[in-house]
């Protein structure tokens, strides 16, 4: 299938009230307004295309871009190569939710997110911080050096007050996850959750939310569902 075929199925599956969603938080022209749902039958014909991928996410199309991280091919991808898509992100949709994701199923997800969470720029950052959330969801404990993940508590807890809200999101999201999903540290990052408490972001809608990593691990508690991992994590 080729770029063109793609868009316009990607225009045909778009929905004028999750476009307004989409602007609503952050995205721009152009877009469609394509639930990533409705992308599912449309990426079972494709499976994975690096070279349509590249070209989907340089159209700077919002929903094309998503899909290009649903059908890339994350070990044909580069260190230069997912610099260069984070560098083309504009919104916390975009880092955190297509070059982290993708990035997630590469060898290079923790040397590269290691690098982006002390960039200066908040969406390195943030897409950093959720590179590792959606890593340690992901992949077996022992892949994650347990006194480096305790290291990155610590300076997730430290940048909390001064982060931007975009960041700071990212690291409540690390330190619940830290909690949920890397039982190692189940109960440094539960405690480092209490002592934080409620952490307070303005949303694209310029509303103040309330995030609580620790009421969020001990829902999880209740559950039974410490250690929690994800067979996949693109659609």
């Amino acid at each position: 299938m080729d770029y063109q075929t793609v868009m316009k199925e990607l225009e045909s599956l778009g929905k004028e009230r999750t476009k307004k969603i989409y602007l609503k938080n952050g995205a721009r022209e152009p877009l469609f307004g394509v639930n990533t749902g409705a992308m599912k039958p449309l990426s079972r014909q494709i499976k994975q295309d690096q070279d349509l991928a590249e070209e989907l996410y340089a159209s700077g199309n919002y929903d094309a871009m998503y899909f290009a991280g649903v059908i890339a091919d994350p070990l044909a991808m580069t260190e230069a190569d997912f610099n260069r898509w984070l560098d083309q992100a504009y919104f916390y949709m975009i880092s955190d939710f297509v070059v982290a994701v993708t990035l997630t199923e590469s060898s290079l997800n923790q040397t590269l997110a290691d690098q982006w969470i002390q960039s200066s720029r908040p969406l390195d950052r943030s897409a950093g911080w959720s590179t590792y959330c959606w890593s340690l969801g992901r992949w077996p404990d022992e892949q994650f050096d347990q006194q480096k993940m305790n290291k990155l508590l610590k300076q997730a807890q430290a940048e909390m007050a001064d982060a931007p809200d975009v960041v700071k999101a990212s690291l409540v999201n690390f330190i619940q996850t830290v909690g949920i999903s890397y039982r190692p540290l189940h109960q440094e990052a539960l405690k480092i959750a209490e002592q934080i408490g409620s952490v307070e972001i303005m949303n694209p809608q310029q509303k103040i939310k309330k995030l609580s990593a620790y009421e969020q691990i001990q829902k999880q508690v209740e559950k039974d569902r410490i250690g929690f991992k994800r067979k996949y994590v693109r659609c």
